[in-house]
Formats: structure tokens, C-alpha cells, sequence
């Protein structure tokens, strides 16, 4: 049987899509490179605001138009938030699959292909991590990732009840992996060629807290020394942390080993007290600031990216002023914006003072047109630096001309490196550069040649 895995959404999703079909595989299902080829189409959904449910939705009933007779299976964090009721509703659905345990892909599967009646396996979202026997080691699972780079997943659910979240209700509470059983993984993707660790949770900075206990006891402190003993060269890549907990131990790490980039995603949010508050964040904009500055005096070169909630149940011109003015003193290398999405089963649900679409909307606007500047301005501090850069593909068509990413630049979300070369130059290495011009958000760079000892 032959199956077509549509990834859908964030890189968490793509890291539980690579699982499933690393179990599908095991289990002697055939990966069709092209959906018209499919016995079985899988919408690996997103459902984490109404936009992504609603993409998840669409993907359905797409693909039921233009294919009446083939099976559908739709999975990920939909099907583990509102399997029950798509199951009445969707009927374009042939059947419903949570992410909580990827062990029971190739049954899902199967069960949709022998005509079960509409199967819904949603799982436990509080379900322990866990790799049984019958789903291939996360190592060595198919790559959906850009050339040179993997994701590694660290923990899984949150604690922190941010209250317009709806993740732990998908995901479930913080379980934190085994630091063996990373280390495991990150050197069999060494072992494959990988350049990059990106490592993700959805708070990286709680690593540990889990029931995972003495196993974690150094926090993600501790998995990073362990992971420094790993030989080679190749980067670490921080994404996702959580700026009430962020652990200040890992700046003294990265400044040891140049490794561990200096790249922080940290989601701030908003810079208003009073939404804050709100959100159920213990920060401030002025402690915001002040880990900012923490960072930048132990690392200057370090690259910060952040995330800003527009709209949220209570928000005034004030509270946006406020916003305004942190990212304005923030000076933040990378930001996006994003409109309030009012989700069930969050407190914020049932707030009052709800913003209208269309301010809220404006408001996302202007933050990102602040931005803009502010990052392009923050970008003009490499212009004349020699850098390591990952090489992820030649532009099509162009000869000399690649697409990498310089540390500043994290995959699927920044800006790119626009690489010039005199040598043919492999995806997923490194090459050295002399960084000469910014277009626009990109970096343009010149790779040294192998003569130069490039």
C-alpha cells in the first residue's frame, strides 16, 4: 500500500509527521511521492488557532474533491483536540488520528484502509514520552528538513497555562525526554551527515521540570554540557524558550563552544503590564529588557527572534503604545506578529473587552512594518564579516548561485543567506563567506574559494 503525508503546519508537526512515517515504513507501507499515486492521503493538521484549523479543514475537503474514491486519514493536533466531533462532522474524513501515541500510525492506517467505521484514535495527550519497540528510533526517522539540518524534540507539552493557549490541551503537561536518549539521537544525525541541531519543545527553558526527574536534573544546562561532548562540527540551534524561565547557565555554554549559536526564540508577546498580567506571564517589559541586555553583554552577537500577540481580550491604544515602545527599545533581530485567536477551552476564552478582527489587525501591521526597519537596521552589523554559512540549495537555474543561512538565520522562519560561489558548493555543508550586501531582509555573501582555503 502506498500512502502521500501532507506535513501541515509547524515543525513540531513536521518532527510527529517524519515518526509516522518512519512507523509507516516499519511496517511495509510505501511512501507515494505525489498524492495522485496514494492509496491513503494523511492531512497531518495543525490546531492550534482558528486559521490553522480551518487550513487543516480546507486540506480535507480538497483533497475529497479531487479524489471521491481514495481514503483519508486526518491527523495531528486537530484530530487530538476535536476527534469526537469532526468525527460526526468531517465526513470527508475517513477516519481521525491524534499525535499522542505515533506507535499507532501503520493501525490507524490499516483500520482506514480495511473500512473501519470511521476510526478515532486521539490517545492520551498526558501519555509519558516514549519510544516502544515498535516505533523506529527518532535518529533514524526520514528528514522532512531542509538540507544539513533536523529537528530534535526535547520535551513535549507545557506548563506554563499562558491563557490563550490552547497546547496543553492538545499536548498535554511538560514531559521532558531523557538526556541518553537525546544524545542517541543527535549522534546518529551527526552520523547522517546533519549540520544543524535544531532543538524544539515548547519551552525549551523548562527542560527537566518533568516527570522525568533525577534523569533531567541539570535542566537544559545540563543536556547542553552533555551535549558539548559530542566530536565534530556542526551548529546547535535554541528554539522556543519561554522568557519567565529562561536559564541564564547557557550563555556561559554557547561562549565556551562557538557550536551553540548565539540564536534565541523567545516569545515575549506583548509589552503592556496589564496584558501581560493577563496572559498569565510573570515578566515585565522591563525585565524582558533586562534578559535582552544579559544577553547581548555575554554574547553581542547574539541573534533574538520573538513572537507578538495582537489583539488580546482587553487590549487599549495604551496597552499597543506599550507594545510599541518595548519592541522599538528591544531592537529584536527577527519578530512576527500575530492576531488574537479566541480558542476554546482557554481562560482567555471567556474574557471580556474582545478586540475587533480588523483593529487587531492593524495593529499586526504596524508592528511589522516597525520591524521591518529594525531588522534591517539590526542585519547591517554583518555587512563586511567573514561567516559560516549552511548551504541548502542552488537557486534554480542560476549557475554559481546558491540559498544558505548564515547563525543569525533560523530555517522556515528568517531571512536567507544569498551565496555566490566560483566552486560548486553541496547542500547541507558549510562553507565560509565574506558577508558584502543586505537585500532587503536577505544577507549576500560571497563564499571563499577552495583556493582561499574555503
Amino acid at each position: 500500500m502506498r500512502y502521500y503525508l501532507d506535513p501541515f503546519g509547524c515543525v513540531k508537526n513536521q518532527v510527529d509527521a517524519e515518526t509516522m512515517m518512519a512507523v509507516l515504513g516499519r511496517a511495509g507501507w510505501e511512501q507515494a511521492d505525489d498524492s495522485s499515486a496514494a492509496d491513503l492521503i494523511i492531512v497531518n493538521s495543525c490546531g492550534f488557532i482558528e486559521s490553522a484549523k480551518q487550513e487543516s479543514i480546507n486540506a480535507v475537503l480538497a483533497y475529497r474533491r479531487v479524489y471521491p474514491q481514495k481514503k483519508i486519514l486526518l491527523a495531528g493536533c486537530l484530530a487530538q483536540r476535536y476527534a469526537p466531533e469532526l468525527a460526526e462532522s468531517l465526513t470527508e474524513a475517513d477516519g481521525f488520528f491524534g499525535n499522542a501515541d505515533l506507535s499507532l500510525t501503520a493501525k490507524a492506517a490499516r483500520a482506514v484502509m480495511e473500512g473501519e467505521s470511521r476510526p478515532v484514535l486521539a490517545g492520551d495527550a498526558a501519555a509519558e514520552i516514549a519510544l516502544p519497540a515498535d516505533v523506529p528510533a527518532p535518529g533514524d526517522r526520514p528528514l522532512l528538513s531542509l538540507p544539513g539540518s533536523a529537528y530534535v524534540k526535547i520535551s513535549e507539552g507545557c506548563n506554563n497555562r499562558c491563557t490563550f493557549c490552547a497546547i496543553p490541551g492538545i499536548r498535554g503537561p511538560l514531559r521532558s525526554r531523557p538526556v541518553p536518549g537525546i544524545l542517541a539521537e543527535c549522534r546518529r544525525l551527526l552520523d547522517r551527515g546533519v549540520k544543524e541541531l535544531c532543538l524544539i519543545g515548547q519551552d525549551l527553558g523548562s527542560f527537566g521540570a518533568g516527570p522525568a526527574g533525577d534523569v533531567n536534573g541539570g535542566g537544559l544546562p545540563g543536556l547542553l554540557e552533555a551535549l558539548s561532548a559530542l566530536e565534530g562540527r556542526f551548529w546547535v540551534r535554541l528554539l522556543y524558550i519561554h522568557p519567565d524561565n529562561f536559564p541564564l547557565p547557557v550563555l556561559d555554554i554557547c561562549r565556551r563552544d562557538g557550536r551553540f549559536l548565539p540564536y534565541f526564540d523567545i516569545p515575549f508577546q506583548h509589552g503592556s503590564a496589564s496584558i501581560l498580567r493577563a496572559m498569565n506571564r510573570r515578566g515585565t517589559a522591563e525585565s524582558y529588557l533586562d534578559l535582552i541586555a544579559a544577553i547581548r553583554s555575554a554574547l553581542p552577537d547574539a541573534a533574538i527572534r520573538s513572537t507578538f500577540l495582537l489583539g488580546f481580550p482587553g487590549e487599549t491604544e495604551e496597552d499597543f503604545r506599550a507594545l510599541l515602545d518595548f519592541q522599538a527599545r528591544a531592537r529584536l533581530d527577527w519578530a512576527g506578529a500575530f492576531a488574537y485567536s479566541r480558542e476554546e477551552g482557554t481562560p482567555a476564552y471567556s474574557m471580556k473587552g474582545r478586540v475587533p478582527r480588523r483593529l487587531a489587525e492593524e495593529r499586526k501591521r504596524m508592528v511589522e512594518e516597525q520591524q521591518t526597519a529594525i531588522t534591517q537596521e539590526r542585519m547591517n552589523r554583518f555587512i563586511g564579516r567573514t561567516e559560516d554559512v549552511l548551504v541548502e540549495e542552488r537557486i534554480n537555474g542560476e549557475e554559481g548561485l546558491y540559498l544558505g543561512r548564515l547563525p543569525c538565520q533560523a530555517p522556515e522562519a528568517d531571512g536567507a543567506a544569498v551565496i555566490s560561489a566560483d566552486d560548486p558548493l553541496e547542500p547541507g555543508t558549510f562553507v565560509r563567506g565574506a558577508v558584502f550586501a543586505r537585500a532587503g531582509l536577505d544577507l549576500e555573501v560571497k563564499a571563499f574559494s577552495r583556493q582561499q582555503g574555503g
